[in-house]
């Protein structure tokens, strides 16, 4: 049985179980967060508030919001509404460099990122501060995002209220230190495994925008002759139509559609194209009857990937598993899911493995071929994140960012008929299996697990990168319960 010491009590001078939950890990042996620091954190540390007066259309100059801090990434997240262009005269220059380590104090407390690069033209919000730290810099940021860390300072934080505020309290929760006789070599194996899973995710979203520059490139470098002339609808076109929104009728739309049907080898529409679609299954309970949640796979139950779950990047951010007796529509190798609905809709994933129990919600559309063909579908998935990406999806879409886009509405989707050597080339960026190396030890596992990054695809490196966290958390939860910790290194 756990006990609490009167100086633990004393400490967070409180009796209410929830605050006591942070005291009742098995290591004694810890430093808090602020023991870590190079120096005390000061007033400077912390970004400020522009104002939305400040908020422009466009601008070389970013706002960053704690919207950019995300559970699954510990690198910034920029979509839409995580950042915005403000007034250059409202920026303040704070000089954020790769390998900065920022965390959140509102809102998502807790959550914190490492800049995957230099972000010269980015200021951050009141909600976050910059960390001065320099030595054991990966074993805190390991430790950050992990639950044991986010749990004391959730048993810190007072709830109730609809933004939480936690200030600088997260300077007080305690990172356990190994115990070991071989303590330096685990907090080096800590430190090499966070920073392999950086690696992997900066690999991931690199070769994202090479996906998206390959594609634009393409359609770029290869146009007829024809000039682009922005028409506005007649009566019969929106008649036809059937919709009186203007996303479609653009001249940006028109424009963005254009480097499709003036591409010189040709364009055909998404379902021309040989593409069906079937919508996952309802899961509400009244239609499943019975229904069973479970975080981890119990025998009999399906995956549950939904489009909330996928990535920007075509990955899966989680999964969660579910039990019912009613049977479910699945997902097979070679099929795209794709978001329909929502802030996250256009988001798409492509299954490149064998598989029988994966199954998506209501919202998740299924596209598929009849016939499977991986390439083409891999490539299909990537123009859409492409389309995506300029805006398109949201304009085929009805309702704005907001909205839906509908397969009705898959027919306006025009593809681009690119050569089977030119769709092999992006879609071995997404989908690529390597052989991966197999004698691996702390003085070679980041040079030559990232040599190994550079040639895998997207699908692959994400898969990796899960089992490396996956020891990571492991070799975490023994250095919180004081348990023995064995160095290993595979992927």
């Amino acid at each position: 049985m756990k006990s609490v010491s009167f100086n633990d009590l004393a400490s967070i001078n409180k009796l209410s179980p929830h605050q006591l939950s942070i005291l009742t890990f098995k290591n004694r042996h810890f430093k808090k967060v602020k023991d870590l620091l190079d120096r005390k954190l000061r007033n400077s540390d912390k970004g400020i508030e522009v104002g939305s007066d400040s908020y422009i259309s466009n601008s070389n100059h970013y706002f960053l919001r704690s919207k950019a801090f995300q559970e699954h990434s510990f690198l910034p997240q920029l979509e839409i509404d995580s950042y915005v262009p403000v007034n250059p005269n409202a920026f303040k220059q704070y000089h954020l460099k790769a390998g900065n380590i920022l965390i959140t104090k509102d809102s998502n407390i807790g959550e914190a990122i490492i800049l995957d690069e230099d972000y010269p033209n980015f200021m951050y919000s009141g909600a976050i501060y910059r960390l001065p730290i320099s030595n054991h810099k990966y074993y805190l940021l390991a430790f950050l995002k992990n639950k044991v860390f986010k749990d004391q300072l959730d048993a810190l934080v007072p709830k109730g209220a609809t933004i939480r505020h936690a200030g600088t309290k997260f300077l007080k929760c305690k990172i356990p230190f190994p115990n070991q006789t071989n303590s330096q070599q685990i907090i080096d194996y800590i430190e090499i495994l966070a920073h392999a899973i950086v690696n992997k995710q900066i690999e991931i979203k690199n070769k994202n925008n090479e996906i998206l520059s390959r594609i634009d490139n393409e359609l770029m470098n290869n146009q007829k002759d024809n000039p682009f002339k922005y028409h506005h609808p007649s009566i019969q076109e929106v008649k036809s139509m059937g919709r009186l929104d203007v996303g479609v009728y653009s001249e940006s739309f028109q424009k963005m559609n254009f480097l499709v049907t003036n591409y010189k080898n040709g364009h055909i529409n998404l379902i021309d194209r040989g593409y069906k679609w079937a919508r996952g299954t309802s899961l509400e309970i009244k239609g499943l009857g019975t229904r069973l949640n479970s975080d981890t796979y119990k025998e009999g139950f399906y995956e549950l990937v939904t489009p909330t779950d996928i990535s920007e990047f075509g990955t899966i951010i989680r999964s969660s598993f579910i039990g019912t007796s009613k049977k479910l529509k699945t997902i097979k190798d070679g099929d795209i899911i794709f978001g329909g609905e929502g802030f996250l809709k256009g988001r798409s994933f492509v299954v490149c493995d064998e598989v029988d129990n994966i199954a998506t919600n209501y919202h998740g559309i299924r596209i598929y071929k009849q016939k499977k063909d991986l390439i083409d579908s891999i490539f299909i998935r990537c123009f859409l994140a492409y389309w995506r990406f300029k805006g398109m999806i949201d304009s085929i879409g009805v309702g704005g960012s907001g909205g839906h886009c509908a397969p009705q509405y898959f027919h306006l989707i025009e593809t681009p008929l690119f050569s089977e050597k030119k769709k092999q080339e992006i879609a071995n960026l997404y989908h690529n299996r390597m052989p991966y190396p197999k004698t691996l030890n702390s003085s070679n596992f980041l040079t030559e697990d990232e040599k190994w990054n550079k040639k895998a695809g997207i699908y692959e490196i994400d898969k990796s990168m899960k089992k490396v966290n996956d020891i990571l958390q492991n070799v975490i939860s023994k250095i919180v319960e004081d348990e023995k910790v064995e160095i290993r290194y595979q992927s």
